[in-house]
């Protein structure tokens, strides 16, 4: 028995190791702009349908943090033809569900629903790109509610108001810096005009991305998509905005956050490096071997193998990466000390083990255990329906082809320890970030 679990190991390996065959992914462009994007995968009768516009937090105007997110919100809130709230019970009582999602690049909507329920989501969400209408009965309570939910996902917790901080001092000028959620007292002011005129300004099919996954037939599900969205004309006001670039960062920047409600102080750093780019994924690819290398499970982790079990001077380490995003990414470290060592402390000594991991070098074993581990978690993704609709939903928002996303894989095993070495020495520079301090106001040993 014990010989035949060895065989399947072996086999198990030599099948991750293997070439992926081709995705059945189609990309076809409508005449008026929509880029549709359809996943055939026929084991189960199900198919998600996602609507995502190119435009995101990030895009706002000034003094209107928020109105991206809150116009999500207001998506809901009716049509010339539908009821408020009559989107949703409608998937609902179609069996599916739905919801939707801001981030700083891209606005996602979806539904989950029985494939031969696609024609109908089609039609409605058609209906709201085009036809979105609300009253002061419907986006005035709305306003209280993003208000309400910045109390409960952000302010009610320490974590998120840190990172909250973080960012903003990470990010000078571009406005990364700015949460997706909005500045409460720009939030306070929002209003339907300003919301109906950013939808104006970008929704339209000429900005967005249709994606189709599941128990489809390409060529029909094309059809729906010409027949629903191929009528509605390009919007003529949708133009790019122009983002503010990063001016260059000359010093590091550092932040001490205080609150009595901290459980376990840290040390957290952010970096700004590189994104994910059109063409060329090997540098984000070194990146993301690097931060597995040095943060991944509790078993490979460099940063927590020797913090926590070899030094026993940390509860926790981590390490990651973040470069989906259109004009930045981000790379964090961060450690959590045991109660005997500062802060101050736990900082020098998480320096230390990267720059003695940069300097030795990458263990060849370590890598390539590494490796395969990140490789098997993408293909399993694979498996994941709406999961993969996401990733090329995320992809094309942020200017990534399909070909760029199926070649992912490709690019992570293309990776060598001499690149994820060099990304680290040429990456991870000081000067461009930032590092923060959550501590609880009696802890007191906290500057250098």
């Amino acid at each position: 028995m014990f010989l035949r679990y060895i065989a399947l190991a072996a086999a198990t390996t030599v099948a991750l190791m293997q070439p992926l065959a081709a995705e059945p992914v189609t990309h076809t462009q409508l005449d008026n702009g929509l880029d549709v994007v359809v996943i055939e995968d026929r084991r189960a009768p199900v198919v998600v349908h996602m609507v995502w516009y190119r435009v995101g937090a990030a895009d706002e105007p000034p003094l209107q943090s928020g109105i991206a997110h809150f116009l999500e919100h207001l998506m809901f809130k009716g049509t010339d033809t539908l009821a408020p709230g009559e989107f949703s019970a409608i998937v609902e009582a179609n069996g599916g569900r739905d919801n939707a999602f801001t981030s700083w690049d891209y606005t996602g909507y979806f539904q989950r629903v029985a494939s031969d329920r696609l024609e109908l989501m089609m039609e409605m969400e058609a209906d709201r790109m085009q036809n979105l209408a609300f009253t002061d009965a419907e986006w005035l309570p709305e306003r209280d509610v993003i208000l309400e939910e910045r109390g409960q996902v952000l302010e009610s917790r320490v974590g998120a108001q840190f990172n909250e901080a973080m960012m903003a001092a990470l990010f000078k000028a571009h406005p990364y810096g700015t949460p997706i959620i909005g500045w409460r007292h720009e939030m306070e002011t929002l209003d339907d005009d300003m919301a109906m005129e950013f939808y104006e300004r970008h929704y339209g099919p000429n900005n967005a991305i249709l994606i189709i996954a599941g128990d489809v037939d390409t060529d029909d599900a094309i059809a729906l998509a010409q027949k629903h969205y191929g009528a509605i004309p390009a919007n003529e006001n949708i133009a790019e905005v122009a983002r503010p670039s990063e001016p260059p960062h000359l010093a590091e920047r550092r932040l001490v956050f205080e609150d009595a409600r901290v459980g376990t102080p840290y040390v957290s750093r952010m970096y700004l490096v590189p994104p994910r780019r059109p063409g060329d994924a090997s540098e984000a690819a070194a990146l993301q071997m690097l931060a597995s290398l040095l943060g991944g499970s509790s078993s490979t982790s460099v940063l927590e193998r020797r913090l926590n079990f070899d030094e026993g001077i940390a509860l926790s380490a981590w390490a990651g990466y973040n470069g989906m995003m259109r004009d930045y990414g981000m790379f964090s470290v961060g450690v959590a000390p045991v109660d005997d060592v500062s802060l101050p402390d736990a900082e020098a000594a998480m320096d230390r083990v990267i720059a003695e991991f940069l300097e030795d070098g990458v263990d060849p074993e370590q890598f390539e255990r590494v490796r395969r581990q990140i490789r098997a978690s993408e293909i399993f993704a694979l498996d994941d329906t709406q999961g993969r609709a996401r990733q090329f939903g995320v992809g094309l928002s942020i200017g990534l082809s399909v070909e760029d996303v199926q070649g992912w894989i490709a690019a992570l095993d293309a990776v060598t320890p001499e690149d994820v070495i060099l990304a680290g020495e040429r990456l991870l520079d000081r000067r461009a970030s930032v590092t923060g301090f959550l501590t609880r106001p009696q802890d007191a040993e906290l500057s250098q």
